[in-house]
């Protein structure tokens, strides 16, 4: 067993959690901001949301943005970009799920750019200011809220790339869980299913002394397990709000610090929505299992303790497949599916690891082993 890393934790996002706390942004706002309102779709015009922001912002000056899209498209950010440099916007309030508030983030640092912005989503131009942020989270998933991460898809290429910042986390998380009782059942699962992958990305790699770091995942992981089990309960108030913090505690960095952290399910992921449109949840879903699959050995002492302490295994039943039986099982119960051909997809595995390659993507894992053969044998588990 090795130690866990020195770190430094940063996070300055205000966190306002509860029922009602929409009309809070009122005051989380100067008066004094030139607001840009970004968000989706539309769904917030249907389900009070939107009402909520404009009445909340009724003392302030904003100018709308919509049409984000559920993976963010540059094409249409830069739009968004345009608006805040020539209408001299000094404030970003993103309402919406992972997908706008990750969009806002590109939005806010690519405005005090002067380049493209896919130059930050190429690791080319380092992010160090950006458009403050405040978000409004109305789809728990991601942890975007509350973190300086951001995925971005450029639709002219079928290329889905991320960047991180400490610049672009936002000001503030306003976290009213009431706003979800008119997601869909595939938005809820969808949500789930990133939470539980987030937090088996920090903690399942090889055993270090981080006591703090793995059980604080491990109680994750149980909430999660939990809730699956749950999913009659779905459309109750106990069951929702649990799924959005514990969707935030996932992803706000705290249990990744100092321990090694495999995101290649991830990365493969992001292909996979790139090219063949697939939702980011049901991606993760068909990529996971068939990677540990593959490196179950590599990752044996930390599958046994997920079997043991999350799924309760014990005795015969304590083994590295059947921990990942328990996974295949908790996304199956939420209707998520698992491979490619569930979805009727014949996917182009050279296609893919092709990508992946043209990405950087050639030493993924948390010792650099999953290199293209063996993302293409994972893809092969996958189909």
């Amino acid at each position: 067993m090795t130690t866990f890393s020195n770190f430094t934790y940063y996070n300055p996002t205000r966190i306002v959690f509860g029922s009602g706390t929409i009309a809070s942004i009122e005051k989380l706002i100067p008066t004094d901001k030139k607001i840009l309102f970004i968000y989706g779709g539309g769904s917030i015009k249907t389900n009070g949301v939107y009402a909520q922001v404009t009445e909340a912002l009724k003392g302030h000056t904003f100018t709308e943005f919509s049409g984000v899209e559920a993976n963010p498209h540059k094409e249409t950010l830069d739009k968004a970009v345009a608006v805040v440099k020539n209408e001299g916007i000094d404030f970003i309030l993103a309402v919406g799920g992972g997908s706008v508030i990750d969009g806002a983030k590109y939005v806010a640092a690519a405005a005090l750019y002067d380049g493209d912005g896919w130059d930050i989503l190429e690791w080319k131009h380092t992010v160090k200011k950006a458009v403050p942020i405040g978000a409004v989270l109305t789809l728990p998933a991601t942890g975007s809220e509350s973190n300086g991460g951001s995925v971005i898809t450029r639709a002219e290429t079928q290329e889905k790339r991320f960047f991180k910042s400490e610049a672009v986390y936002p000001v503030f998380a306003v976290m009213d869980y009431t706003v979800m009782t008119t997601l869909s059942d595939r938005q809820l699962a969808n949500g789930l299913v990133d939470t539980f992958v987030h937090t088996t990305e920090q903690y399942l790699t090889y055993p270090t002394d981080g006591m703090v770091q793995d059980g604080y995942a491990e109680a994750l992981l149980r909430n999660i397990a939990a809730l699956a089990k749950d999913w009659e309960n779905r459309r109750t108030e106990s069951w929702q709000k649990n799924l959005m913090w514990t969707s935030n505690q996932a992803l706000n960095e705290l249990i990744g610090v100092g321990v090694p952290q495999d995101w290649a399910t991830h990365m493969i992921g992001h292909e996979l929505t790139a090219i063949y449109g697939l939702d980011h949840g049901q991606t993760l879903a068909i990529v996971l299992p068939a990677l540990l699959r593959q490196l179950r050995l590599q990752k044996s002492k930390k599958l046994l303790k997920m079997g043991r302490n999350v799924f309760g295994l014990e005795g015969a039943d304590l083994t590295e497949d059947k921990t990942i039986d328990k996974i295949e099982a908790l996304f199956r119960s939420v209707d998520v599916k698992l491979t490619l051909s569930e979805y009727g997809i014949k996917a182009d595995v050279d296609a893919v690891v092709t990508a992946l390659k043209g990405h950087g993507m050639t030493a993924l894992g948390e010792t650099g082993s999953i290199t293209p053969d063996v993302a293409a044998c994972i893809l092969q588990r996958a189909l």
